[in-house]
């Protein structure tokens, strides 16, 4: 208990700093505001001041997000400046064609995802920290890549026409980019959080599993060409619904490798208590801490996004629910959560029956999330491969 505490991280920015990040994201939305206000709508404003909140809230003691936050902002600018008004200006451009365009920013965060992944592993199993500290801050410019190529491929769709335009989180080629990123700077909080690094290599396989999909998708079927959305999927409720449960998602696939990095260390602390896994791992009741907080965040993400997802359907198609496969599968990853909370707080379940249903768990999301659009079709269709 006494190394769970000291892991930890209780440090707190300094108040200047602290007050300085609300003061920009202050003037960030007003910005916003006095620049869009004559456009947005009673809806849109309500994005705007929870987006702004939200990130003061999160950059207020993580100096890395508040960097992040930074190039984001600053690297999408840019991008858009040296867009102007055609979507043919990266072909004349070097830095835009080849860095900061959409499909390079993703094709930037796809190999430094890849590259994180390895860092880690070499870290860990070389006990080598600084490989480890290699490793974060790829995963810091991954998601950093990765995002500017969400904000720039926004952009992109109305350069091509404002009929076209909308948010990039439409289709399974956008939303696999969300599910990185988010996942990733999950990691990255409970990283600093836990001031551990060793569960790295184990989080950003579920992400370098998604990129190698995602690149998949791209080359096989065209994915990364921007379309126009179908009728469905022209509605405000898309803008909240989608990352709020992508948030769920990601915690859920955290959740699990943090639970094979449990199953594995426990096993390499009986088999043989002086080897690598058994001595540099963390202790088990910091895994099994953080995959409860994991589970816990994505659950509380993933029950507004399916309330989020019955008032779009009644929107859209007259009924709050319909069976359809979709929403029948998210309710089965519902209520597969909901149980492990009841047996986890309610009976005191813990240790490798909680790891292993937490592994068990992902491929039930993952059949919701994917095998759905694979195997099945109904009313969301659109998302088929």
């Amino acid at each position: 208990m006494t190394n769970y505490v000291t892991t930890m991280n209780k440090d707190s920015s300094p108040v200047a700093i602290q007050w300085t990040w609300w003061l920009l994201m202050t003037l960030a939305a007003g910005l916003l505001f006095s620049m869009y206000g004559s456009v947005l709508d009673g809806y849109e404003i309500g994005i705007v001041v929870f987006t702004a909140v939200s990130m003061a809230l999160l950059g207020q003691n993580w100096p890395g997000f508040r960097i992040h936050i930074a190039a984001v902002t600053g690297l999408s600018l840019v991008a858009i400046k040296l867009y102007g008004v055609e979507l043919a200006a990266a072909d004349a451009n070097f830095f835009l064609n080849y860095i900061l365009a959409s499909q390079s920013a993703i094709m930037w965060m796809s190999a430094l995802f890849v590259m994180a992944t390895l860092a880690y592993f070499i870290g860990l199993f070389s006990r080598s920290d600084f490989t480890m500290k290699v490793g974060s801050a790829m995963t810091w410019s991954a998601a950093t890549m990765g995002m500017v190529g969400l904000m720039v491929r926004w952009r992109e769709s109305y350069l091509i026409s404002h009929d076209v335009g909308h948010i990039p989180v439409s289709n399974l080629y956008e939303v696999f980019i969300l599910f990185a990123v988010i996942t990733a700077l999950l990691y990255l909080f409970y990283e600093r959080r836990y001031r551990t690094r060793t569960l790295g290599g184990f989080v950003l396989l579920v992400i370098s599993a998604a990129v190698a999909f995602q690149l998949w998708y791209t080359f096989g079927r065209n994915a990364a060409e921007i379309q126009p959305l179908v009728p469905a999927l022209q509605s405000y409720w898309m803008k909240i619904h989608v990352p709020a449960n992508f948030v769920g998602y990601g915690a859920f696939a955290m959740a699990a490798m943090i639970g094979t990095a449990y199953l594995l260390t426990a096993w390499a602390r009986n088999a043989k208590p002086t080897g690598l896994m058994a001595t540099v791992m963390p202790d088990l009741i910091v895994m099994e801490d953080l995959m409860y907080k994991s589970i816990a965040l994505g659950f509380a993400f993933f029950t507004v996004a399916t309330v989020l997802g019955a008032l779009w359907a009644a929107e859209a198609w007259g009924g709050y629910w319909s069976w359809d496969p979709k929403e029948t599968w998210a309710l089965i990853v519902w209520l597969n959560y909901a149980a492990w909370l009841h047996m986890r707080m309610i009976k005191g379940w813990h240790g490798r029956p909680m790891a292993w249903w937490a592994v068990i768990g992902l491929f039930v999301t993952l059949f919701a999330f994917l095998g759905v659009n694979m195997f099945l079709g109904g009313l969301h269709s659109y998302g088929e491969l």
